[in-house]
């Protein structure tokens, strides 16, 4: 705040601070012994604004359009406050919907991803609709004719411009087995990064991680694979890192957790599961790992 000058007595200044507000100049005005009332405007670039006002105000402060200017300023503050109080109710509740979400174990970003991959679950059980999915979420168009799966090589779709394909991979799920496990461990993981470091980061690490797993897959096997696995290995990675190298961040994982994640993929690998994306998962265990030994340098 800024002050523009003194006024002999109360009346006056608040007359003036009245008048000033009708204006649109935030302003105070306080006793200032000896010197009268102090004049404060809250903005700096009315500075100048105010303090000509001021000097017309001092030259003839019986003018009744001062009086009758001023009388409006109770019921602007009124509106004002009510304004702000509204603004205020509505902050209080998109607070308390992010509050709730996270206090019920949840977390923003995973209750997006695991929404979308059970609506695609839903759409991937019907006849009349799996075939659309697959061929707008896969990476590239695979086109069947009962006998043989073609595709375009060289990744031609996202070249064009379909980016999303880079990603939505990670929504395809082939049992309700797979797509259990997957959820339950983005939950568990994802939730965990989000109340942390945020959504906005937990968003980025998934969208790194799908892409650059899914990427890593398709060049080893082509374009017939899809899971939420790699994403899931990479939070994994990730979390495993922090909790490792740096414990006081509050990232906390169970050595039997790791065993148990590190188990599994080895399992994987045996083909003892069926055919698993194999290069998808150790490709986002990588990019997980990668980026958590380098947060964990970084904050030392």
């Amino acid at each position: 705040m800024r002050q523009i000058g003194h006024l002999e007595n109360e009346v006056a200044a608040r007359t003036f601070g009245n008048f000033l507000y009708v204006q649109g100049v935030e302003n105070e005005v306080e006793a200032d012994a000896p010197q009268g009332w102090a004049v404060w405007i809250h903005a700096e670039d009315e500075l100048e604004r105010a303090a000509k006002l001021l000097a017309e105000f001092r030259a003839d402060p019986a003018n009744p359009r001062y009086r009758l200017t001023a009388a409006g300023a109770d019921e602007l503050r009124a509106l004002a406050e009510k304004e702000r109080a509204a603004y205020a109710r509505k902050s209080a509740s998109g607070r308390q919907i992010v509050q709730t979400l996270h206090a019920g174990g949840l977390g923003i970003v995973p209750l997006v991803l695991i929404i979308i991959s059970a609506v695609v679950f839903l759409l991937q059980q019907s006849p009349g609709t799996a075939a659309g999915v697959h061929r707008w979420l896969y990476m590239v168009n695979v086109q069947s004719d009962g006998e043989f799966v073609r595709w375009m090589p060289g990744l031609t779709e996202i070249r064009a411009g379909e980016i999303w394909r880079l990603f939505t991979p990670m929504f395809l799920h082939f049992g309700i087995a797979h797509i259990l496990f997957n959820l339950f461990w983005l939950r568990e993981l994802g939730r965990m990064i989000e109340l942390r470091q945020g959504s906005w980061f937990l968003t980025l690490l998934v969208l790194t991680i799908a892409a650059t797993s899914n990427f890593g897959q398709y060049l080893r096997g082509g374009p017939m694979f899809g899971g939420m696995s790699g994403v899931v290995f990479g939070l994994f990675g990730y979390v495993w890192m922090r909790a490792k190298f740096t414990p006081w961040s509050g990232y906390v994982i169970h050595p039997t957790t790791v065993m148990m994640q590190l188990l599994w993929l080895g399992v994987c690998f045996t083909g003892l599961v069926g055919p698993i994306a194999n290069t998808c998962h150790t490709v986002g265990l990588a990019v997980g790992v990668a980026w958590g030994w380098i947060a964990s340098r970084a904050r030392p």
